[in-house]
Formats: C-alpha cells, structure tokens, sequence
C-alpha cells in the first residue's frame, strides 16, 4: 500500500462536499489487498487518533445507526446502544452494508449514504480541528473538520469507544 496521485478521480462523496461549498482535502493511497485503518493512517502518515472508521449497526428495534471512530479504538456496543436508546445494536453483516449504504466494506463514508441513518461520532473528535473518514470507496480519505461533516451528515457526539 502506498501513496498515489493516479488515484485522483472524485467520488461522490467530494461532489456532495463541492455541491454544499464545504472545504476538505482528499488524501489518496494505493490499496493492494484489504487493509485496517491502522494501515490507512500509517501510510498516509497520520496520527491515528485523528482517522475515523464508519461503522454501520442494528439495534433491536430494527433501526440502523451510523457510529464515527478512531481508527486506533473499538466501538463500545453497550455505549453506542445505550446512546441511541437501544436494548442493543450490533454490526451489520458485510454483505448487507452494499445494498443499505451505497458503499463496500473498507469505502464506507458517513457522507452520501443510500439513507440518512441517525449517526454518532465519537466525542474524540471535538477537540480535533481536522478528522479523516472514508472518501467513499477504498483508497480515498478526506480530511475535513467535523463542524464541516456535520453540515452534510447530522450527527451527536458522545463517549462511545
């Protein structure tokens, strides 16, 4: 895996950010197999604190909800349901996140899914002037502050790592 500047083609995900006049900065790299975000941020040279993971679940209630994370921790299951008002939630199969999201596993963006999902990110991410998530496919991030994600991607902050 490594940087490359032939994978700069834009994705939905910068046609929606240029659509609302939203500032970001799209970081590309070359992906060679599947790779962890601890990867993504070593190779793109980022701390890893400040690259977000889109995590999809479902609670008991059937709802779906979008969780933002670092890269370098876990989603807390009992945290997250707690917030969203669930008994539980757990995560969605690989195979069902295509047809609900509009993207793969290893491209999920919280920007420009199928549906909008209630979504959380972790309250890391207030202190953070910049984050980096998924561009919306495998080998583009962006880099954007989370007040700017938000006004595309209405989402809550809160402890859920």
């Amino acid at each position: 895996m490594t940087k490359g500047k032939f994978l700069s083609e834009k994705t939905n995900v910068m046609r929606i950010l240029d659509k609302n006049k939203i500032s970001y900065k799209s970081r590309f790299y070359e992906n060679t197999g599947a790779v962890s975000g601890m990867e993504v941020a070593e190779v793109l040279g980022q701390d890893p604190s400040e690259v977000f993971k889109t995590l999809v679940t479902v609670g008991t209630s059937g709802n779906y909800y979008v969780f933002i994370v670092p890269v370098s921790r876990e989603l807390n299951l009992k945290k997250a349901a707690s917030f969203v008002g669930e008994k539980s939630v757990s995560m969605i199969k690989s195979k069902e996140l295509l047809p609900l999201t509009g993207y793969i596993h290893g491209g999920c963006s919280p920007v420009g899914m199928k549906k909008l999902f209630r979504t959380v990110m972790d309250s890391s991410a207030k202190e953070k002037n910049t984050v980096m998530v998924s561009g919306g496919k495998i080998g583009c991030q962006i880099e954007i502050s989370p007040a700017d994600l938000a006004k595309v991607v209405p989402f809550d902050f809160s402890d859920i790592t």
